[in-house]
């Protein structure tokens, strides 16, 4: 069964390009979201295996919803996938508990390696 995918970003091409490639890997996008509220609801209602997370979106960032969605499932898997690549931001996401940091624009490979590195361990 293929591991299930909530993908949370502000910019509809970036989710539709994150689906595209999540499921020609066999992975199953089940829930999208357009910043960190919807991502936190979707979390709630869906319990996907992973999250794949930006930071930077309306109403709510991806470090705040990171956060509250950890605190709801503190084995929730999260990797946040943004344009801020700075050292402190990485840090502050690995600090408050995502497993991975993918810095856009991304190759597809690193993106599908990181999930199947977790894959074995959800």
């Amino acid at each position: 069964m293929p591991k299930t995918v909530l993908v949370v970003d502000d910019a509809v091409f970036m989710r539709m390009k994150l689906k595209d490639v999540l499921e020609k890997n066999n992975y199953q996008v089940i829930a999208e979201a357009k910043n960190g509220v919807e991502a936190i609801a979707s979390y709630k209602a869906k319990r996907p295996d992973f999250v794949l997370m930006d930071i930077v979106m309306p109403e709510m960032d991806g470090m705040e919803a990171l956060k509250r969605i950890r605190k709801l499932d503190p084995d929730a898997k999260v990797i946040i996938c943004s344009a801020m690549g700075q050292q402190n931001i990485v840090l502050e996401a690995v600090r408050e508990g995502a497993i991975d940091f993918i810095v856009k624009p991304f190759e597809d490979d690193r993106l599908i390696k990181s999930l199947d590195q977790f894959s074995n361990r959800v």
